[in-house]
């Protein structure tokens, strides 16, 4: 195992104080810190600290991938990590999102590199499913609810001009597409009137957590019709342990809190609005799923003692969160390389049988694709993300 220095994006939504406060740091931070990513992408690979120097993970990836990766991994996903980990800390809400499915990516990034298409929506030809392990409390908004349920809410809010919706909605799932796409191409000369008209709306109390979320959205992003589109999804609050798995295609939008989050390593996002960021609405059309997310959240399942999971239907990852019962007593995880590691509180010693490293809160660590268990000691908590080959 090797000590792995990760780059912090300074996004505008991040918080000024978790990530500061999980590496020891002071706060509040100079700047917003949204993101602290631990992998090898392009976009901001992590450093790897070795005898001779640090080098970018990437580089070293590059040289060595039967080293680093394994044989199964490049036979599956090529020379490259499959994953990406990430520390997520939103102190406001982030854009509206979708990410595409692999086929989507590859036929996108292909079209753009090819010049078929003028916008740039792919940053690579790879798919972006990714869970969320919330650290804190946490508010997201996670694919479309029941759009029975939705129709209620906005025909409470007494606007003539959203009868459209209100009809759609009430056509259930097959009126869902028509639904999205008529808010957000709502001409942009009626929208400020349109949300002030729905905010000035006073609906009964049952809808009062839908009402609330409308004026703090419209708050921070006004005349954006993603505020109304907002509310055709769940509003989940998470607690701490607590995770969501947001596959291809469902529209979603993170509103507050920290989490480790971990995804397919890409880049590709699809923007639909509560964002200056480019928006391509009928490119994000395409790559939606128009269902119903019933139950987005995912419970923790114990692997061994002192070993946690959530488990995902994909190749590309898996998590595990590793908590030592005993200081003294070694947990093993049976988890193919590569490992990424990162120690959220606490001292850990990991060891993967080729060289052992000792974390630190906000410490982390990357070890290559030995064979034989991790092994973790000490007392703390830690993430450990692999390939999902089993």
């Amino acid at each position: 195992m090797h000590l792995l220095d990760g780059p912090i994006r300074g996004y505008a939504w991040g918080s000024r104080s978790v990530i500061a406060e999980l590496q020891g740091r002071p706060t509040p931070s100079d700047g917003p810190e949204a993101e602290l990513w631990l992998g090898a992408h392009p976009g901001a690979p992590a450093t790897l600290v070795v005898e001779d120097g640090r080098r970018s993970l990437l580089e070293v990836l590059t040289a060595e991938p039967g080293h680093w990766l394994g044989e199964r991994v490049v036979e599956r996903f090529g020379p490259r990590l499959p994953f990406l980990l990430k520390v997520l800390a939103a102190e406001a809400p982030l854009s509206l999102q979708a990410h595409p499915d692999a086929d989507q990516a590859r036929a996108g990034y292909a079209a753009e590199q090819h010049g078929a298409v003028a916008h740039r929506n792919y940053a690579d030809p790879y798919h972006k499913p990714e869970l969320l392990v919330a650290l804190s409390p946490f508010d997201a908004l996670c694919g479309f609810r029941d759009p029975v349920r939705s129709a209620e809410v906005f025909d409470a809010f007494g606007v003539p001009a959203l009868a459209p919706v209100v009809d759609a909605l009430r056509g259930g799932v097959s009126g869902l597409s028509d639904a999205v796409r008529t808010l957000l191409s709502w001409p942009s000369t009626e929208r400020a009137g349109l949300l002030d008209a729905v905010l000035a709306a006073h609906l009964p109390e049952r809808y009062a957590p839908d009402a609330a979320l409308a004026r703090d959205l419209a708050d921070r992003y006004p005349g954006d019709p993603g505020v109304l589109v907002a509310l055709l999804l769940n509003h989940v609050r998470l607690a701490e342990g607590e995770a969501i798995w947001m596959p291809a295609g469902n529209l979603h939008a993170y509103l507050h809190g920290a989490g480790v989050e971990i995804m397919a390593a890409s880049d590709n996002v699809l923007r639909g609005g509560l964002t200056p960021k480019h928006v391509d609405v009928p490119e994000l059309l395409r790559v939606l799923r128009f269902e119903v997310l019933d139950d987005p959240v995912v419970r923790a399942v114990p692997v061994v003692p002192g070993v946690v999971t959530w488990p995902v239907p994909i190749e590309d990852f898996a998590l595990h969160r590793v908590t030592p019962a005993d200081a003294t007593e070694p947990v093993r995880l049976a988890v193919p390389g590569p490992r990424v590691v990162f120690c959220r509180a606490g001292k850990l010693v990991l060891d993967d049988g080729a060289g052992a490293v000792t974390l630190g809160p906000g410490q982390s660590a990357v070890g290559a694709a030995v064979p034989g268990p991790l092994t973790v000691t000490g007392d703390g908590e830690a993430y450990v993300a692999t390939a999902g080959l089993g």
